[in-house]
């Protein structure tokens, strides 16, 4: 499987280095994943797409570990696209040794620490989970509040696996989009966690009729606002006065797609009006769409339709 580069503030220029974390950490406090991670790895990510309100997604590519993973605030959840790479970890009395391969996860709990040793090069896929989202996901689907993650160390989980790995090969480089698909994606693996490493199962809760035409013609009208429009699951949840959880089922019961790809549909419909009926650039229906560059827009579509934007013009004209 390959991994796309998220598309990301750089390290360097975002607040949360780990500079900022050791300043400010007050006596007791944990460092973010973020800084921690980057401090024991000795590099910085490939890639990062972060939000304060669900969490980060990072993308690593480093050298052999023989290291201690201190303490962390968030809960790391680890995905591997490559392998295999054998490693240990230590922590207390407690000796563990295996193999990060595909299909795999790993889960550090906030809070704990243990010694790794890895012994080769590795490409690993990470999510920075903290507490509070959670207990936000587990309010929202009806649970009690979660207990403590239980540690894993390369456990076969290939839905988990698959879906944290997902996020390398979906971002597609528009903002908006890559947005609502983190959101989602945050949520359904806090969901997946929940259910699987916190001992508190989300319970199923049917969902009769989907959103009111009202309410699903105004979340409709908000995804298809402009660029400065606010299209985050929160707003378009809050719209509906109901939660992330419930507002994402709805949705898809009462249009049969989740809101990213949603907006997917109606942004390719939108790149097909253009092409086929105006003459402006590639370049310039991507900036109007709001991908990030003409080559993560020509890659969005393909992916899409098999076609390039400029053989799919040609062969509608």
């Amino acid at each position: 499987m390959s991994c796309k580069p998220i598309r990301h503030q750089p390290p360097q220029d975002r607040p949360d280095t780990p500079q900022t974390h050791a300043r400010d950490l007050q006596p007791g406090e944990h460092p973010h994943a973020d800084a921690e991670m980057m401090r024991v790895l000795k590099t910085r990510p490939v890639s990062v797409a972060s939000d304060p309100s669900s969490g980060a997604i990072t993308f690593w590519r480093h050298d052999p570990l023989h290291d201690i993973v201190g303490p962390m605030a968030d809960h790391v959840i680890m995905a591997f696209p490559e392998g295999p790479a054998r490693f240990e970890r230590r922590s207390g009395k407690e000796f563990v040794t295996g193999t990060a391969r595909g299909g795999t996860v790993t889960v550090i709990p906030a809070g704990s620490s243990s010694r790794w040793d890895i012994y080769q090069p590795l490409n690993v896929v990470q999510l920075y989970l903290p507490q509070s989202t959670l207990v936000r996901v587990a309010a929202e689907a009806g649970t009690t509040a979660p207990g403590d993650l239980v540690e894993r160390t390369a456990h076969p989980d290939p839905v988990t696996s698959r879906l944290l790995l997902s996020a390398a090969d979906a971002l597609e480089g528009s903002a908006a989009l890559d947005s609502l698909f983190r959101h989602q994606l945050t949520d359904l693996l806090a969901t997946r966690l929940l259910s699987s490493y916190a001992g508190s199962p989300p319970k199923s809760r049917p969902v009769i009729g989907g959103l009111s035409p009202r309410i699903l013609a105004r979340a409709i009208e908000r995804l298809r606002s402009d660029a400065d429009a606010d299209i985050s699951l929160s707003a378009l949840a809050s719209d509906a006065a109901l939660s992330r959880f419930h507002f994402c089922r709805a949705f898809k019961e009462s249009t049969g797609l989740s809101p990213h790809a949603w907006l997917r549909q109606h942004r390719l419909e939108q790149a097909m009006k253009m092409l086929r009926d105006t003459d402006d650039s590639i370049l310039l229906i991507a900036a109007a769409l709001g991908y990030s560059s003409q080559t993560a827009f020509a890659a969005a579509f393909r992916k899409l339709t098999g076609e390039t934007p400029s053989d799919w013009r040609r062969r509608m004209r």
